[in-house]
């Protein structure tokens, strides 16, 4: 079964909470329910990455996600830090987070590569074409699935060279940074061809804008039917990790769909 990554918004502007989660206690809270509901890994971000989101400042960010950080981590979980920002990086690590995962694929800023090639922790780069502020702006790819196993073969070779080792490295195709329906579509097909890139494929399709694309009229309150069949098929193709808002209901779907495909002895088997 898939590693369940719980998402953890401590933002005004997050897609899908609205900022229901922006003041630490909340996020707290929120952190310790997804917990209890079964989730391996809590993501913590403090930066808005949605399409035409406004970006922040790193010290913005730390006053956001440190004290969440730091009133989660002895909750028995690793605490990832999603950030494009290498200061945020660092001080994270330092608060308690064993994971950091960047939107930008450690091409943010100079310093971020250098701040997390020394570590033991998992690093997590997502492929993203442009910024979250023109990234849906006519995104273009030759072929889309070999264009993203390209680029990210491209960074890990910088990653090694810099002595971020590839047994730290996680990729995610960014389902939905920079992409049409049609490029999330044929990267969710073809997921298994990430595999020849030899490290854990994390995906993150939760609540996503490309179900009410399938499904018209359908917000974001609507969409856990959509993100829940996103989560079995990434199962079913292998996927290692699932980035979701929803724990208990992917956990429930997952464990129901492992139940039915594992092996059962027949009642009749020994007749």
């Amino acid at each position: 079964m898939p590693f369940i990554m719980g998402i953890v918004n401590v933002t005004p502007d997050s897609f899908f909470d609205g900022g229901a989660f922006a003041a630490p206690e909340n996020a707290i809270r929120h952190g310790l329910n997804l917990v209890a509901q079964g989730a391996d890994i809590l993501d913590i971000g403090g930066e808005s990455t949605r399409p035409d989101a406004k970006p922040v400042t790193p010290q913005q960010e730390m006053d956001r996600v440190l004290p969440v950080i730091e009133g989660l981590r002895d909750c028995g979980k690793i605490l990832s830090i999603d950030t494009r920002h290498a200061r945020t990086m660092r001080e994270a690590i330092k608060a308690g987070a064993g994971m950091v995962n960047d939107v930008s694929a450690l091409q943010h800023e100079n310093e971020s590569l250098g701040s997390v090639a020394k570590g033991d922790f998992p690093v997590c780069l997502m492929h993203m074409q442009g910024t979250p502020q023109t990234m849906q702006q006519n995104p273009q790819y030759n072929d889309v699935v070999r264009d993203i196993v390209s680029f990210f073969q491209d960074r890990m070779a910088a990653c090694e060279k810099a002595g971020l080792s590839k047994d730290r490295i996680v990729i995610d195709p960014g389902i939905g940074f920079g992409k049409t329906l049609q490029h999330n579509l044929l990267i969710l097909r073809n997921i298994k061809e990430f595999g020849v890139l030899g490290v854990p494929v994390l995906l993150g399709l939760s609540r996503k804008s490309f179900i009410e694309k399938i499904m018209a009229q359908t917000p974001v309150v609507q969409r856990l039917p959509g993100s829940l069949a996103g989560a079995l098929w990434a199962m079913a193709q292998g996927v290692d990790i699932l980035r979701v808002h929803d724990v208990a209901e992917t956990k429930q779907a997952l464990t129901v769909y492992q139940a039915i495909n594992s092996p059962v002895q027949s009642c009749f088997s020994d007749a």
